[in-house]
């Protein structure tokens, strides 16, 4: 799963993460103001949409009371996510309803794939609805909803489409770091996941498309890309008769300058090789920070969720990772609550994250997902208060990790990419690590975008402070 890009170190993302908004506007004959809810790649969908409905004349806007058009890209991985979209859309449509009857409102994404019935017919809080496989169809569906004031719908799946030839409007990037789609879709089915019923199958981008586009990025002044897709570790693309694969393409990219640091998001555990480990450790620029998803810490739990590994392959992987990749940062997912997780099984991921200490995580409780496998064959039969009471101790326990991690930091020093100011002072810059650890520091003449070595001198269990090296 998708991490959100924009969470803290520690997360909890039972609740769903606030939306980015468009940080830039351009001129058209009518206004779009996008939302953007959920994972990295919504982040990189709604990248995708600018272009195209720029392309198609209309105009972006940060301003909604200033938009003809509002759309919302939406996240389906849980219910409260879902819930939160539905109050977000109930409130515009009243807006509309009293005074704004020229507005078009629209849902994006996964959502829009799954609930079109609802949101279209029986809810009626749309005009359009648009898939993810779908968005080059954007201006048309807006055309056909504006001039003959009926729903436009089109939630269409693909087994070709990756959007390889769209040039993404990067509207809300701070211009150092960069989203970069390799792949779409998931052939994984884990027990509790929707993803592939509302991205469809997987399907790889070109090579040379998204080594291009990493150059282009590089040559505009980014110098941070991370690479994404449902699980980038099983990118393949033989679209000129032979197979490259995900170290390969990483291989590729990293050829572009080595002043170009590279992440990627999401990794299965069963599909992490030797071979992408070797890449972590021959190339420079290629970041040891590996996020690995566990789930969950019980063999026979793992095996109800699908998961493909135990908890004793999961954990001789790590050995691996940590041999072969000296110093790297691993981050994980973890699941509170599954169908039928007794307390053995809960104390069982317990145990799994103080033996492999993880740097950080993403942490939620289980919320059952309409149409899964879980949905289908189990039970949500953990009360929600015990659920909360273990996510609960999952947080403390990863916050004390993350703390001792972090502590340990002291002293040491760290290339770190300057990506702006900090939050809480101008006078402070703020920018991360190789290993993906947020570091504070005095501005001093630098600037965004520059590479410099910082000393740390102190931390929490969320950020490193420092000082820089001249």
């Amino acid at each position: 799963m998708l991490q959100e890009n924009l969470i803290q170190d520690i997360s909890v993302v039972d609740d769903l993460d606030e939306a980015r908004l468009t940080g830039v506007e351009t001129p058209g004959h009518r206004s779009v103001y996008l939302e953007t809810y959920g994972c990295q790649m919504n982040v990189s969908d709604s990248e995708i949409v600018a272009s195209v409905l720029r392309d198609g004349g209309y105009g972006l806007t940060h301003d909604p009371d200033k938009a003809d058009v509002i759309l919302l890209n939406t996240c389906a991985i849980r219910d409260n996510a879902e819930q939160k979209v539905r109050h977000r859309l109930s409130a515009l449509r009243a807006q509309k309803l009293k005074n704004r009857p020229d507005l078009t409102l629209g849902v994006l994404g996964c959502m829009a794939e799954r609930l079109r019935t609802k949101l279209l017919d029986e809810e009626k809080l749309v005009d359009i609805v648009v898939g993810p496989d779908a968005y080059r169809d954007l201006p048309n569906l807006l055309f056909r909803a504006d001039e003959s004031g009926q729903a436009a719908v089109n939630v269409q799946l693909s087994r070709e489409e990756t959007y390889a030839d769209i040039a993404p409007v990067r509207y809300d990037s701070n211009g150092v770091s960069a989203f970069v789609s390799i792949m779409r879709g998931c052939d994984n089915m884990c027990s509790f996941c929707v993803v592939p019923f509302t991205r469809g199958r997987e399907r790889s981008r070109p090579v040379a498309s998204i080594v291009d586009e990493c150059a282009t990025l590089f040559e505009t002044g980014y110098r941070e890309v991370t690479v994404l897709g449902q699980n980038v570790n099983s990118y393949r693309d033989e679209s000129n008769g032979s197979l490259v694969s995900f170290p390969e393409l990483l291989t590729r990219i990293s050829a572009v300058s080595p002043e170009l640091r590279i992440r990627y998001s999401t990794s299965h555990p069963k599909d992490c090789s030797d071979e992408l480990l070797h890449v972590h450790r021959e190339n420079e620029n290629v970041c040891n920070y590996i996020h690995l998803p566990v789930q969950h810490g019980n063999s026979e739990m793992l095996q109800r969720m699908r998961r493909t590994y135990s908890r004793d392959e999961y954990l001789e992987l790590i050995d691996r990772v940590k041999s072969i990749v000296p110093g790297v940062a691993l981050s994980t997912d973890i699941i509170a609550g599954f169908c039928d997780e007794s307390p053995d099984e809960h104390s069982d991921t317990l145990s799994l994250m103080e033996q492999v200490e993880y740097d950080h995580a993403y942490m939620f409780m289980y919320s059952e997902r309409p149409g899964t496998y879980a949905q289908r064959k189990y039970v949500d039969n953990i009360p929600h208060d015990v659920k909360k009471k273990r996510l609960a101790e999952i947080i403390e326990l990863q916050g004390e990790i993350s703390r001792r991690r972090n502590h340990n930091e002291i002293g040491n020093t760290h290339r770190v990419l300057i990506e702006g100011t900090s939050r809480k002072s101008e006078e402070r810059l703020r920018g991360r690590t190789d290993t993906n650890k947020t570091v504070i520091f005095d501005r001093a003449n630098l600037q965004k975008g520059e590479y410099v070595d910082v000393l740390i001198t102190d931390s929490t269990s969320a950020t490193l402070f420092g000082s820089v090296i001249v």
